[in-house]
């Protein structure tokens, strides 16, 4: 992280570390809070529903689900979650608005031509943000991509530049993106949180 913002001439306390810990039991979140982590993302609210009354005493840990949310599991991941990545519709910011407690918020944009990934075409943005941003409950801050995978971290880099210039467009001063292979890159056009699950824990195991 440090060598990636050095070239990028950006002090490295802008960029956040987000310990992606899905697969990975609730004691590998209290290690890694224990050594200093404390921003942590889940994928699925079903898997991390079993691991949050383990982890109520970590003091200032903050919870982020970077999975895609189902609108019929909105009101239970408002309760689980401190922030919800990966909003793709008006409707689902809507939604979880409704449950009538404050949280952020952050659009994931679809970069990549992969039926598998989910994210909202660039054409909905505009009004997802402006969704997001009439309701009460809800603090958009950014927006959120998954790039298409390649093992050559290079090859994301338009994608990654893409969503800074949408940021920007719309005034948003946060982007996640980056992941254990390529978040130099990401930290180089502008990311200000990378995502990391293996290279702080290792190949997850099969669920």
């Amino acid at each position: 992280m440090e060598r990636a913002a050095v070239r990028a001439h950006r002090p490295v306390d802008q960029i956040g570390l987000l310990a992606v810990t899905k697969v990975f039991p609730a004691q590998a979140i209290r290690d890694g809070w224990e050594l200093g982590l404390r921003e942590f993302g889940e994928n699925y609210v079903q898997e991390f529903e079993g691991k949050a009354p383990q982890l109520q005493d970590l003091a200032g840990a903050r919870f982020h689900l970077i999975g895609h949310l189902q609108s019929n599991k909105a009101k239970r991941a408002v309760e689980l979650f401190q922030v919800v990545q990966t909003v793709d519709s008006p409707k689902l910011a809507r939604k979880l608005n409704e449950v009538g407690r404050r949280m952020e918020v952050m659009i994931e944009v679809k970069t990549s031509g992969e039926a598998s990934k989910s994210g909202l075409d660039e054409a909905d943005l505009a009004a997802t943000v402006e969704a997001a941003r009439s309701c009460e409950n809800l603090t958009l801050t950014g927006l959120m991509t998954v790039p298409e995978w390649t093992e050559v971290a290079e090859r994301s880099r338009a994608a990654f530049a893409h969503l800074r210039e949408l940021a920007a467009r719309y005034e948003l001063p946060k982007l996640s993106m980056g992941m254990s292979h390529d978040f130099e890159v990401a930290i180089e056009e502008g990311s200000t949180m990378i995502r990391v699950g293996t290279a702080l824990f290792g190949r997850r195991r099969k669920a």
